[in-house]
């Protein structure tokens, strides 16, 4: 009889590794969100990851232009925030590529319902956005080094642009962004799928 080949055994005991590591992590805080039982804050940086939802919803909104310094690159984003911020039917999907053995997998996150994800000072990196926004007193042009409606002590360089407005509603944003960070968040019904291919978002 031959004998089990313990390189492909390696192999895949390795890819286990790699993915759990990468994942294991993100599955017990995001459960823990979703029972509201977690205050988070954290970051997320190196791998591009997509948002959408039907509507946003937030209050004390600035933005500004900022750097998210990822594995090995440095990628120019604008850097938004909100006091509080509610999204209906929330998606956040991660393309994981060339994986071990399996090669693409998705990690697909979803908060489904009004409000499904809400947050209080949030600050994103984002690199792309659509959407049709509406803003409620806003200041476009203001100095970055002063903007005062976002959350405490979120500022830019000074001198630079911003823009800033008491409330701001985004019917359909369809986000890609590089890091998150936040004083609390809350997935409300959370679901979250791990399957090989494509599937994000949109």
């Amino acid at each position: 009889m031959p004998e089990p080949r313990a390189g492909g055994r390696t192999r895949w005991l390795r890819f286990i590794a790699v993915l759990c590591t990468g994942l294991a992590g993100a599955a017990v805080l995001l459960v823990g969100l979703s029972q509201g039982a977690l205050a988070a804050s954290f970051a997320v940086s190196g791998t591009s990851f997509k948002i959408s939802a039907d509507k946003l919803e937030g209050t004390g909104f600035v933005q500004f232009g900022g750097v998210d310094q990822g594995a090995g690159a440095a990628h120019p984003v604008a850097v938004s925030a909100f006091r509080t911020v509610v999204l209906d039917n929330f998606c956040q999907s991660v393309a994981l590529r060339g994986l071990p053995l399996v090669g693409d997998v998705t990690l697909r996150m979803e908060s489904g319902g009004p409000g499904g994800m809400s947050a209080t000072d949030i600050v994103m990196g984002v690199e792309a956005l659509s959407g049709d926004l509406t803003l409620v007193n806003p200041q476009i042009g203001v100095d970055a080094g002063h903007v005062t409606k976002g959350p405490a002590g979120v500022v830019g360089q000074p001198g630079g642009f911003a823009q800033q407005a008491d409330k701001a509603t985004i019917v359909m944003p369809r986000e890609v962004a590089w890091s998150a960070a936040a004083h609390t968040l809350r997935l409300a019904n959370l679901k979250m799928t791990l399957h090989t291919g494509s599937g994000e978002c949109y």
